[in-house]
């Protein structure tokens, strides 16, 4: 099993810079680099605990077993701790880590709380962290077998930008947070510019108390406890610190708890003169690491609560085709129906195919009466004049027709 011992704050022991002492071999002590360093990016352990080794004589360089910490290895060198020949350094590697609420970024806590490097996957070689996050912050951790490259990372020289989302109790608009632009001194700590958002402010119900307000902010430095200490002093309490971005690599959806590995093409494209050129990776494949039970974050516009850590961006408008909203027409009929008492084919909708009824009815249309002519035996009265009786003439009486007007 691998431990993961390396403490990316401890200082270098006193000594190990010593170049006085030849190192064994006949190598020459201004080439090559420190023995502890060498074991330590060989993955062996940390530097302090290497140290610890040659005191009680586990480590050898050529066969000769070391007394001291002050050695340089040169190339060619064969290094061997308790026996075993220590194999060459891998290439340089880089992992995505969501660290969670709980856990604090030391291989070794004094009051036994549970550490980072206690919850890796066994998979991982022995990795340091670039950077930290106390142990009330979540969100994205870069992890690195490079000892070397996490220190470049964490200087403010480099000139990455760290962004969080903070999510901090209290009254603010984007004036106030707009002085932070020009850096801010907190008791006696200057710290540099600083790129305040506000993104969200959840009102009270009486509209008096303080709330909630969330909070983007990107800066440079990351000095401890940086973006705390500035908002509390703007008179805000943060309540919740997520890290969303360490340079180009975003947190994205990486679920609590879970590492992914940043493949080789992208850590020559984001980091190069940043690296050794012989530590630098070949290939373009990773190897996935098995997490049972851990899930991921869910991607934005899926389902999202109203705590989501980014806001998701707004969904584009759908382009709508000519005749979108025009029903389709139907399909139209073809069978067989009834029609005055016969069978025949029809082709129409079938709202428009009814039986016809077996009794007719007389068409009231007056074309209709003149092409049909009256039907034998039908006797036509007289017709109603304007108070709505019958005209009676003479002769005229029931039975009997009204006789003709002349002319």
């Amino acid at each position: 099993m691998v431990k993961h011992t390396w403490d990316p704050t401890a200082p270098d022991a006193p000594g190990q810079d010593d170049t006085e002492n030849d190192a064994p071999g006949g190598a020459n002590p201004q080439d090559g680099e420190r023995i502890a360093k060498a074991l330590a990016r060989a993955g062996v352990a940390s530097r302090r605990d290497i140290e610890r080794y040659i005191e009680e004589g586990r480590v050898a360089i050529n066969g000769r077993v070391l007394t001291s910490p002050a050695v340089k290895v040169a190339p060619g060198d064969i290094l061997t701790v308790d026996g075993s020949v220590v194999s060459e350094a891998e290439a340089t590697r880089l992992w995505r880590y969501h660290k969670p609420v709980g856990l604090v970024t030391t291989h070794k806590d004094p009051h036994d709380r549970p550490t980072v490097f206690d919850a890796l996957p066994d998979a991982l070689p022995r990795v340091i962290s670039i950077g930290r996050l106390d142990l009330n912050s979540e969100g994205l951790l870069l992890l690195t077998n490079d000892g070397a490259l996490a220190r470049a990372l964490e200087l403010p020289s480099s000139g990455w930008m760290r962004r969080y989302r903070a999510r901090a109790h209290g009254r603010t608009d984007q004036a106030t947070l707009d002085r932070l632009k020009n850096g801010i001194t907190v008791e006696g700590v200057r710290y540099g510019p600083i790129e305040a958002r506000l993104d969200k402010v959840k009102e009270s119900r009486d509209g008096t108390t303080p709330a909630n307000a969330w909070i983007t902010v990107t800066l440079s430095e990351g000095k401890n406890r940086e973006v705390r200490k500035v908002l509390e002093n703007l008179g805000l309490k943060v309540n919740r610190l997520i890290r969303l971005s360490y340079g180009p690599f975003q947190l994205g959806v990486l679920g609590a708890g879970m590492v992914e590995e940043i493949g080789p093409r992208v850590i020559r494209e984001q980091l190069e003169g940043l690296i050794a050129p012989e530590n630098m990776p070949t290939g373009d494949k990773v190897t996935p690491i098995h997490q049972p039970g851990l899930k991921g974050r869910r991607a934005p516009g899926q389902g999202v609560s109203a705590d989501v850590l980014v806001p998701p961006p707004a969904p584009p408008k759908p382009k709508r085709k000519a005749g979108w909203a025009k029903a389709k027409p139907k399909a139209l009929f073809k069978g067989k129906a009834k029609a005055g008492g016969k069978e025949r084919t029809v082709i129409g909708p079938k709202s428009s195919i009814q039986a016809p009824s077996t009794k007719a009815r007389p068409s009231t249309r007056p074309e209709a009466d003149s092409r049909s002519g009256p039907k034998p035996g039908f006797k036509a009265g007289p017709k109603a004049g304007p108070s709505g009786r019958s005209p009676r003439g003479p002769g005229a009486g029931p039975g009997r027709p009204a006789p003709r007007r002349s002319r």
